[in-house]
């Protein structure tokens, strides 16, 4: 093919291959030998913003080139042109290339441009074809975006720490060159930076680190709305009107800022902040850019709930510790006096009244169930922190198993024990620590279980681990509190309205002692009512 000023014209008056260069999407572009423009089509005329019909415009290629721009937002010049590099002999094939007009979207192209083969070698002319691919490259970079943020927040501890990389990540993927995240102080109430990112990695002067004010400029105001906050031009906009707002827009448009879009960073119904970006010209895609920027606010929504969580969580189990320590420590001595004399009192007897005598055994009774609660607290204060640790000595497990049972056999009531223990099973353990273990499931057991119903006791050796089985048929675990009833203090609901006493402190101690030992204690249904507890413990010992 030759292309000719008469085949430029042939092509525009409506021969076949004219006519079916003008019925494409993508836009077809046509240069002669000299590098002038002869042909293009109506859907290249349209992406160059001139008539769909009739002669080019004589300045058509600076027309053009002075709205294009690479893949990094470079302008492009004259010989970085798709079509004049093919016109040097370049085949150039799927390469992306900007187009920015003055009040249009930025779109995105993906060319191709071949020279057109002339005698001796010499190109005659050149042929560009262009297929918009904006949306698709959206995706593509929401998407890797998205990626990007994901992995920042996986390997950060804090928002702070994430908060420089998340934000490069963002302003990379709308090619705006500055963003900064507000969370709100849990202390004061107050929304304060945490972190914020500058392409140009110039200095803050007062456009980073701001405090805003609540209802005031975008940030103040998307905190005080809830919602996105879209600020095309920040310098047209008439209600920002306040000192601080207007203080706001002259620090702005000195850093060369013109747009601004902030919008909530949440944790379901739950304000936890903003993140808000800026960009040095005009932009004209709100809702495509909300989109993504609500997707990393909802990704450091959750990032920032979970992080106080544990945060709360570990505050909890220091105040749990404080409070077990405290409780402990402070009661166990005046505890010990006070069931001492109380005893003392009830054995003298002679000279009291049945009813005196009578009070004097409440004290000491109760008094001593305080005394084995604060025995239990410091045991598992002594248990977690290390400061306790195991007596390790062979044990056979079956004779404690065994003389378990025939003690809570000898204790009175209306008790089916059915047993089912080997001869012997040794291992290394503390003998005085899994007595503990067994006395209190036990226990359980029995007090959970209608009087006279069976409770089952079966020992056993399984894959090198010896396994202990005690099931009833009492009241059960209500469903969705099996996880719990191992924390401490922690008591069933169905136990709470029977009114039975407890502490909730003797699964604690049993998981705390089971796990030193290197095994496992689990809780589970069972059928068709009351509750199994199955215990695992190595055979070689805890290793």
């Amino acid at each position: 093919m030759v292309v000719r000023d008469e085949a430029a014209a042939a092509l525009d008056d409506g021969a076949f291959l004219g006519a079916l260069l003008q019925s494409m999407d993508a836009g077809v572009l046509a240069c002669g030998g000299d590098g002038r423009v002869v042909f293009a089509n109506r859907a290249m005329r349209e992406i160059a913003g001139i008539a769909p019909d009739g002669p080019l415009p004589a300045d058509f290629e600076d027309r053009v080139i002075r709205h294009l721009a690479t893949p990094d937002r470079r302008p492009m010049t004259r010989a970085g042109n798709p079509l004049m590099r093919a016109l040097h002999g370049e085949h150039v094939v799927s390469e992306d290339v900007l187009v920015s007009r003055p009040g249009h979207r930025v779109r995105i192209f993906d060319t191709s441009a071949q020279p057109i083969p002339g005698p001796a070698g010499t190109p005659l002319g050149a042929v560009a074809v262009a297929h918009e691919v904006t949306a698709l490259r959206r995706v593509e970079r929401f998407r890797n975006c998205h990626i990007a943020v994901e992995h920042v927040l996986k390997h950060s501890t804090t928002a702070a720490e994430a908060a420089p990389r998340l934000l490069r990540a963002v302003t990379t993927t709308l090619g705006w060159p500055c963003a900064e995240l507000f969370l709100i102080d849990g202390a004061t109430g107050l929304l304060q930076s945490v972190g914020h990112w500058d392409s140009a990695g110039l200095e803050p002067e007062g456009f980073f680190g701001h405090t805003p004010q609540w209802g005031q400029g975008i940030t103040g105001r998307v905190w005080a709305a809830g919602r996105p906050i879209w600020m095309p031009d920040i310098g047209l906009r008439s209600e920002l009107r306040t000192a601080h707002e207007r203080e706001r827009v002259e620090i702005c448009l000195r850093r060369g800022v013109r747009t601004a879009l902030a919008v909530p960073v949440r944790d379901g119904d739950t304000l936890l902040g903003v993140l808000a970006c800026y960009a040095g010209t005009q932009e004209y895609e709100p809702d495509l850019l909300t989109v993504l920027l609500d997707g990393v606010a909802a990704q450091v929504g959750i990032f920032v709930a979970q992080r106080r969580a544990e945060d709360l969580s570990r505050q909890l189990a220091r105040a749990q510790g404080d409070f077990v320590n405290l409780i402990g420590h402070e009661l166990r001595t005046p505890l010990t006096s006070i069931t001492a004399n109380a005893t003392l009192l009830a054995e003298e007897t002679a000279g009291l009244d049945p009813e005196i005598r009578e009070m004097s055994g409440t004290i000491a009774r109760n008094a001593g169930a305080l005394q084995r609660i604060a025995d239990t607290l410091l045991d598992l204060a002594g248990l977690d922190s290390g400061h306790l640790g195991l007596d390790l000595r062979d044990v056979d497990l079956a004779s404690l198993v065994a003389d378990a049972v025939t003690c809570l056999r000898h204790s009175g009531g209306r008790l089916t024990l059915v047993t089912e223990v080997p001869a012997e099973l040794r291992l290394p353990c503390d003998e005085v620590r899994l007595r503990q273990v067994v006395d209190d499931v036990l226990s359980n057991a029995v007090r959970y279980s209608p009087p006279g119903a069976p409770i089952h006791v079966r020992l056993r050796e399984a894959d090198a681990m010896a396994e202990l089985y005690i099931a009833d048929s009492g009241i059960g675990t209500p469903e969705g509190e099996h996880v719990r009833v191992f924390d401490r203090f922690f008591r069933g609901s169905n136990v709470r309205h029977q009114g039975s006493t407890g502490s909730g402190l003797g699964l604690s101690l049993a998981r705390a002692i089971v796990l030193l030992h290197g095994g496992t204690i689990t809780l589970s249904d069972n059928r068709p009512s009351g509750t199994v507890v199955r215990i695992r413990l190595p055979l070689a010992g805890p290793s």
